[in-house]
């Protein structure tokens, strides 16, 4: 009952190797993949793959569209320009409603010291968007944390999943005291900031992710969702619970979050 819930099997890294990347995590365990897009391309690749294996679950969203035009040019993110008429995208997301389980990739990213009034705008756009379809939503907030609580809790989105948060302790408490959700990545193995969050969240708050090409266990290779495993693992040495007791508590959050 292994879920990963945030990867991008979209990415380039994985292009003809996708049926064996979701054969590898079905030996490992794993029931759920929730893979999230981040521009008009990644969300319809992300519904295609959806179609194709029973396994993967959809998210849609839109990604800070300047960071990640900047990680396009340099090759961090091959895909094309990403040049798109937001509002366009917001429609087609809110047609798609009934084929996705979340909102997401979406959230502020100050990293490159872009122009945070616009990324406000479009993140204020997407929260709307999930009140009104009624989907939790994923957030990124890289640099940007506490500007990114302060929208979340002025709107009435309570099924929020705070992905890979690298915030201060008190933002933490802040956005647990929410009743937010926190997904752990599987370099949690040697990232100390992530191992004081298990310590201080509920374990009904917590979610695994690998966020796969990135972040991986596993020195010097690729990240897939296979490797979810190893944050499960380290959630339990932290909890000191038993691994069956952590995946059956993440599989209840999932049920109480996502279906």
């Amino acid at each position: 009952m292994l879920i990963d819930i945030h990867c991008h099997l979209d990415h380039p890294s994985f292009n003809g190797k996708t049926e064996e990347i979701i054969n590898n995590a079905e030996q490992a365990g794993l029931k759920i993949i929730l893979t999230a897009g981040i521009n008009p391309e990644t969300n319809r690749k992300t519904l295609e793959l959806a179609g194709k294996f029973d396994i993967v679950k959809p998210a849609l969203g839109i990604y800070p569209v300047k960071t990640l035009q900047k990680e396009i040019e340099s090759g961090e993110y091959p895909l094309k320009k990403n040049i798109f008429d937001i509002d366009e995208e917001i429609v087609f997301i809110k047609k798609n409603k009934d084929k996705i389980t979340a909102i997401g990739e979406c959230g502020l990213d100050y990293s490159q010291n872009e122009n945070s009034a616009e990324q406000k705008k479009l993140l204020e756009k997407l929260i709307s968007l999930a009140e009104k379809i009624n989907k939790p939503i994923i957030i990124h907030s890289r640099k940007a944390e506490s500007d990114c609580i302060d929208l979340l809790e002025s709107s009435k989105l309570k099924k929020v999943l705070m992905h890979c948060f690298s915030g201060k302790k008190k933002l933490v408490k802040k956005a647990s005291d929410l009743g937010y959700y926190f997904s752990i990545p599987a370099n949690v193995v040697r990232a100390q900031n992530f191992q004081l969050m298990v310590e201080e969240l509920n374990i009904n708050q917590l979610f695994c992710e690998t966020d796969s090409p990135y972040l991986s266990p596993f020195k010097e290779q690729r990240n897939e969702p296979a490797f979810i495993l190893e944050s499960y693992k380290k959630i339990a040495e932290i909890k000191k619970m038993d691994l069956k007791e952590v995946i059956n508590n993440i599989y209840m959050n999932w049920q109480n979050v996502f279906n």
